[in-house]
């Protein structure tokens, strides 16, 4: 039952920050993300970002960033979608704070390289720097939990 309701709380989230903080009660919390997620949004340009690279037009999407403001975005999305999986069930699952903490983490620094990074003279630009970094960070993070558990039950096993 609660992996169902983390799943939910967690999908929630990833909607519009905060929102799994509203389904799991957490009014106070969760008002405050969508607040910041909001703040965020307009003082970055996110939603101009989105729609620039959407439309394949990366040089405006770049342009457009306010960096100072979107490196923030990472963290706080990725804190919102674990805090409300954790809040609603999540705490029985080990380390589950891994993957959020290190999509976070390389979330922010692909923001910091998405107006010079190019793959073969190809801008990714904010957005999918920002997106394809997280998700590796993300990847690495549910490996090394895997590794960490992996070790820790044959650790146990041997004692």
């Amino acid at each position: 039952m609660g992996n169902y309701n983390a799943l939910q709380a967690a999908l929630w989230s990833i909607a519009i920050p905060g929102f799994g903080q509203l389904v799991n009660g957490k009014y106070l919390k969760g008002l405050t993300l969508i607040g910041l997620e909001f703040l965020i949004n307009m003082k970055s340009n996110l939603n101009t970002i989105i729609i620039s690279s959407f439309h394949g037009q990366t040089i405006e999407a770049i342009n457009s960033t306010n960096y100072q403001w979107l490196m923030f975005y990472p963290c706080i999305y990725l804190f919102a979608i674990w805090d409300a999986c954790y809040d609603a069930g999540g705490k029985e699952i080990p380390l589950l704070f891994l993957p959020f903490t290190l999509s976070a983490y390389t979330g922010t620094i692909g923001c910091i390289y998405s107006n010079t990074f190019t793959i073969n003279n190809i801008f990714p630009g904010p957005l999918w720097m920002l997106l394809g970094s997280a998700l590796i960070g993300f990847g690495l993070g549910i490996l090394i939990r895997y590794m960490v558990l992996l070790n820790d039950v044959n650790y146990k096993s041997l004692t």
